[in-house]
């Protein structure tokens, strides 16, 4: 996957002086490819009815012009799925979407040997974590939460606590940034993620993997389900402590946030290999020693 500064490079220069990219009507397609030697079409038309130009680019992909989904081309070049005009058609013959039964075995098998193995080198880890939390206030050390997960189970989440006991009296939301709900402690934890540390339990129980997409609480998914489409789709497989959203947007908590981090959860369900997952466990060691992303 290109890096974003390469992606958005691309794309200001697909986008720049759009009047001069206008060389013909549709029926003359064909005749500007073989005048301007073009070997690629990107058709990114939302309707492809009634005056779509079938028959030109036909002739085209004959002649050896290579003629690519809009939708499909924005997938490669920004490694997101668009839910805008997503049909359900694109992705029930899309390729992709391949979860063979030795991959999962095998998934579930390296998410046991990871979990276990940085439970055990986190141990000291923890225990100091734990004395911070209990010398700062009073209150549980661990933090449990609802979550929803795979085919929408819900199962508890278990966290380092990082805000004051009785965060919400009023009821579920939003985390905010510079929340002044969590404790000086919290903050530390939150930004080197070490809070995120006992999820590794929930891994070994099997609610959650260690790559997928972030486990949302069942308050906020039941609204967002209603507003967002395809929502649900993302809850096909196991939630994970990190993700392909997690390394590719920066953390955020509202409804516009929660459309763009499901635009590359679906990627990920889509393209989910053991290359993609080595490829996000590597950035977020690297977002993690730099801190970035944490609220």
């Amino acid at each position: 996957m290109r890096p974003e500064k390469n992606i958005d490079q691309e794309l200001r220069l697909i986008m720049q002086e759009p009047e001069r990219a206008v060389l013909g009507g549709y029926g003359k397609i064909a005749s500007v490819c073989q005048e301007k030697n073009i070997h690629r079409i990107i058709v990114a038309l939302d309707e492809r009815r009634g005056n779509f130009p079938i028959e030109q680019l036909l002739l085209c992909r004959l002649k050896g012009v290579r003629v690519d989904d809009g939708m499909a081309f924005t997938e490669d070049l920004a490694g997101k799925l668009s839910v805008d005009h997503l049909h359900p058609s694109s992705l029930i013959f899309s390729s992709g979407f391949r979860r063979s039964t030795l991959f999962r075995n095998a998934k579930r098998c390296v998410d046991i040997l990871v979990s276990l193995f940085g439970l055990f080198l986190s141990a000291p880890l923890t225990v100091a974590v734990a004395v911070a939390i209990k010398l700062e206030s009073k209150g549980p050390v661990f933090y449990r939460q609802e979550r929803v997960g795979e085919d929408g189970k819900i199962f508890r989440l278990l966290k380092f606590r990082s805000m004051c006991v009785d965060a919400e009296p009023d009821g579920p939301v939003w985390a905010r940034k510079d929340d002044d709900r969590v404790t000086q402690v919290g903050k530390i934890i939150r930004k080197l993620r070490f809070d995120e540390i006992p999820q590794m339990i929930n891994v070994l129980r099997g609610e959650m993997s260690f790559v997928g997409p972030r486990p949302e609480r069942s308050f906020f998914v039941e609204k967002l389900k209603r507003d967002i489409p395809y929502y649900s789709q993302r809850h096909t497989i196991k939630p994970g402590i990190t993700g392909w959203a997690q390394i590719r947007y920066p953390y955020g908590a509202s409804r516009e946030d929660a459309v763009e981090k499901l635009k590359y959860d679906l990627y990920y369900i889509k393209h989910m290999s053991f290359f993609l997952d080595m490829m996000i466990t590597l950035e977020t060691a690297k977002i993690v020693l730099f801190g970035k992303g944490a609220r």
